[in-house]
């Protein structure tokens, strides 16, 4: 018996950007932009638990609700990727997919556990999509795929800018001890995201240079940009709102082995 399916033919058919006519592509397009549909739709229940940490933590109903709109934004993100798939001459359809347990952090405070989830995820993921999207359209000739990802990068600016804006707004008004715990947890951050990140970007994986205009990207070229965003903008930036964020990156893998998967 067939499982439970995501199925985004109707929208993302109706949805469809006109491709260049790099067919002896097309089978690699349909891979790479499957993957980033299933990934950008599952990416919604971040959000939704991220709302409820909002509210849990007091802090209004305003902001909660924008967290609700990334969510449908995330959503609509895996509708355009699927988009890219059907006009490559696949179908946007595939199984239900399954992600880990949104980690709520029960064993802190509630202040504590929203600032650890808004960390691993505006200052960290989706910093991280911010660069390599941007570097992907920067990379893609005017037309109406470059115009479908630039819709995809404008939102994961603003998931991320809200991430790091309450961020910088929350931590100073903390004790010096619950910093101290964040710049501990940050660590094991750093290495849950790196490992995710790794897994979607395949270090042998080395399209023609055709291949730009079709939103297919070097793994190599891609994780030289992920570590320079690291290094360049989520660790300074970090330690400017007096997290050790230095210490933390060096200090990932044995955080990781310690801890064990973060639940």
């Amino acid at each position: 018996m067939m499982g439970a399916m995501l199925d985004l033919r109707a929208e993302a058919r109706a949805a469809r950007p006109d491709l260049p006519a790099l067919e002896h592509l097309y089978r690699d397009v349909r891979e790479t932009w499957y993957g980033r549909m299933v990934n950008e739709y599952a990416s919604a229940a971040v959000f939704v638990g991220l709302a409820e940490q909002l509210r849990g933590a007091g802090l209004g109903e305003e902001l909660a609700l924008e967290c609700e709109s990334f969510a449908e934004e995330e959503r609509h993100h895996g509708i355009l990727c699927g988009a890219v798939v059907e006009a490559a001459g696949g179908e946007a359809l595939a199984p239900q997919p399954v992600r880990e347990p949104f980690p709520y952090h029960h064993e802190v405070e509630p202040l504590e556990a929203l600032l650890r989830n808004l960390i691993s995820v505006s200052c960290l993921s989706e910093t991280a999509a911010v660069a390599l999207i941007g570097a992907e359209r920067l990379r893609m000739p005017e037309g109406s795929l470059r115009q479908l990802l630039t819709r995809i990068y404008g939102d994961e600016v603003g998931h991320a800018r809200f991430g790091w804006q309450l961020v910088s707004r929350l931590l100073p008004t903390v004790a010096p001890a619950m910093r101290e715990r964040l710049s501990d947890y940050l660590a094991l951050a750093f290495a849950h995201f790196e490992t995710y990140e790794l897994a979607h970007l395949p270090e042998r994986y080395t399209p023609p240079a055709e291949g730009d205009a079709l939103g297919l990207c070097s793994g190599s070229v891609a994780r030289e940009l992920l570590y320079q965003t690291v290094e360049t903008v989520m660790v300074p930036g970090l330690a400017r709102l007096g997290l050790d964020a230095e210490r933390a990156w060096k200090l990932r893998h044995q955080a990781a082995r310690a801890a064990g998967p973060i639940r």
